[in-house]
């Protein structure tokens, strides 16, 4: 059995994302991730004591926000109204409009992404659904010239047959390669430099040669590109600044 309470908590003037969940297990234990953060107690807690946890919680998590790394996980980037965002080789002014509506949405006209929120959901809410429509629409515009990009690279040092090529909102890893010889790139590698996007490119690639990580893999990666783990440390350490 377990119960999930979903809530917001604002801290310091930041609203943040929490799920609650109310479990099977003997000890309490907070985390966070792009979406928030977690709370995980044991099921059966007087009210008093969720109480305590839910106060120690806040603490906790005013303690994270006094770190960058830790608040950009936790809070994201906010957007205003003439906000622009440079990203790949292109340029987007930012026009959001909030009204009496039940949802959130987004639409690109030239370079001008024009966003439609409700203004009666919490402030987190809204704010995540702020940075997935950007994500979305910028990605859409991107991708033509981005499949380019990966062909350039197949053309020239794999000729493999690739079925479909998508960006996703992924946080947890910059792309992906599936046995469907489906390429996954993270929309996050927009920002990157085009150095890094094409080792990116080039790692996903050699996958469809060899879908593991062992040597043979390794080898055909630095076989085309011999610096990519300077690529590979650029990501390591300007990897929390690739966010929308």
């Amino acid at each position: 059995m377990k119960k999930l309470t979903r809530t917001a908590i604002d801290i310091a003037g930041v609203s943040i994302l929490v799920k609650i969940y109310e479990e099977s297990r003997k000890n309490v234990r907070a985390s966070m991730n792009k979406n928030g953060a977690i709370l995980r107690m044991p099921l059966g807690l007087s009210q008093e004591r969720k109480n305590h946890y839910y106060n120690w919680l806040q603490k906790w998590l005013y303690e994270q926000l006094q770190n960058e790394k830790s608040k950009d996980l936790l809070v994201g980037k906010t957007y205003n109204n003439g906000d622009l965002i440079n990203v790949y080789n292109r340029s987007y002014q930012l026009d959001i409009q909030y009204s009496n509506r039940k949802t959130h949405s987004a639409n690109l006209k030239k370079n001008v992404i024009y966003l439609k929120l409700n203004q009666n959901d919490i402030l987190a809410h809204v704010q995540k659904s702020t940075r997935q429509l950007i994500s979305r629409v910028v990605a859409q515009d991107c991708l033509p010239e981005f499949e380019k990009r990966v062909d350039y690279w197949n053309d020239t040092y794999f000729k493999e047959t690739i079925n479909v090529i998508r960006f996703k909102n992924n946080q947890t890893n910059w792309g992906s390669c599936s046995s469907k010889r489906n390429l996954n790139f993270s929309t996050r590698l927009l920002f990157a430099t085009i150095e890094a996007i094409d080792y990116v490119i080039v790692h996903e690639l050699a996958h469809l040669k060899e879908l593991n990580h062992s040597p043979k893999f390794w080898k055909i990666v630095s076989d085309i590109m011999p610096d990519y783990k300077l690529q590979e440390k650029w990501l390591s350490e300007n990897g929390h600044l690739c966010q929308f």
